[in-house]
Parts: structure tokens; C-alpha cells; sequence
């Protein structure tokens, strides 16, 4: 399983790079994917809804009426929830989305997606290049020149590239994150995987 190695002009080099069978060449487990896709959307959820109770509701709690001899419905106090501004019966309540999934899971899901990107072609492996100082000009110029400027990309790095990830900040569609931080989500939001030289070579470390 071999790739070419392109330059940031979007030229082909003489360089290739070998891939992990292990990690771009297995059968694709659709559940795994799922579970860990389901428990990073979960983890986004920040679970403060509240809404306020009979009991937590301002007010008195006098009955309105007698129980009896009015000819209407018995009610009880101004915080009956059948009122305009009385409490809410089994409201939300604050509590956590987290869900727990095993780390050989999250590990197989990674795995299966790298699997996919590489059999559909979406894989494009560059050299390792730095940028001086944010521009996204710069950056977007890169995504022209390998014609995906239009298409969901990410660019996973080595190492903590800040200005790189400064510069696609401004673009809705590209994402850059280190290959150490990548996780399943990012992956399948993208219709391009772009893996600088040297992140590849980590992954392997990382997904043993």
C-alpha cells in the first residue's frame, strides 16, 4: 500500500510513502464508527437544559377555590401546571450526555475510516511544510492547487502547527487538527484527507 508524496504546489514528487496495513487496509466495521461518531456528539452536548418545577415556581400556595360547590374543575394553587406561568411537569433537568466506550473500539473505528478514505482515493499525502504567519490566503491557496478548495478537507500535522491551523480557521469547509487529536468525527466529515509526511509515521505509534 503505497502513496505518492506531493508538494504544497500540488506537484507530484519522487518520494512515496508506505501506509500500515493494519491501519488503511482493513474491512471497515460500520458499528464501530457509529458508537464512537454517537459519543463525540453526545460529549458535545453541554446538558445544563432546566425548567422549573411546581415546587421551584414563585408563588402561593393558597387554593384558588373550595373544592367543591363552584361548578368548575377542583384545582389547587396558582403553581398548578395547568396554568399560564405554573410548573412544568417532568421538565428537562441538568445531566450528562457521556457516554464510555472501550478504547480498542474507538481504535477500530479510526481504523475503519482510514480504511475507507484510502479505498475511495480521498487520501493526499504532502511534505512537511511550515507557514510563518497565519494567512489564509496562503492556505487556501495550497487547497487550489490540488483543486479541493471547494470540498470538506482536513490536514492532520505532526506536531502543534499553529499557524496553519490560524490560517483555515476563516475557511467553513477545511479543518486542520494534529494526527494525535484526530478523532472519528473529524474523519468522516471529510471529503478529503490531506496527512502531512511525517503524521503518518506517528499514527502508526498511536493506533498499534
Amino acid at each position: 500500500m503505497v502513496l505518492d508524496v506531493y508538494n504544497i504546489k500540488g506537484k507530484k514528487t519522487k518520494k512515496q510513502v508506505k501506509l500500515p496495513k493494519e491501519i488503511f487496509g482493513i474491512s471497515p466495521n460500520e458499528h464501530a464508527v457509529y458508537l464512537d461518531v454517537k459519543q463525540y456528539l453526545a460529549s458535545q452536548r453541554l446538558g445544563t437544559h432546566k425548567s422549573k418545577e411546581r415546587g421551584e415556581v414563585k408563588g402561593s400556595r393558597r387554593k384558588l377555590r373550595k373544592q367543591k360547590g363552584s361548578g368548575a374543575a377542583r384545582v389547587g394553587d396558582i403553581k398548578n401546571p395547568i396554568f399560564r406561568g405554573g410548573g412544568r411537569v417532568f421538565g428537562p433537568k441538568p445531566r450528562k450526555y457521556q457516554l464510555k466506550l472501550n478504547k480498542k473500539v474507538k481504535s477500530l473505528a479510526k481504523k475503519s475510516v482510514f480504511s475507507s478514505l484510502f479505498t475511495k482515493s480521498n487520501i493526499i499525502v504532502i511534505e512537511d511544510y511550515k507557514m510563518d504567519k497565519p494567512s489564509t490566503k496562503a492556505y487556501n491557496q495550497i487547497l487550489e492547487n490540488f483543486g479541493i478548495d471547494n470540498q470538506k478537507t482536513l490536514l492532520t500535522t505532526n506536531d502543534n502547527c499553529k499557524n496553519i491551523y490560524l490560517s483555515s480557521r476563516n475557511l467553513k469547509k477545511s479543518d486542520v487538527a494534529q494526527i494525535e487529536n484526530v478523532n472519528t468525527y473529524q474523519l468522516m466529515n471529510a471529503n478529503k484527507l490531506i496527512m502531512m509526511e511525517s503524521s503518518i509515521k506517528n499514527l502508526t505509534e498511536l493506533l498499534k
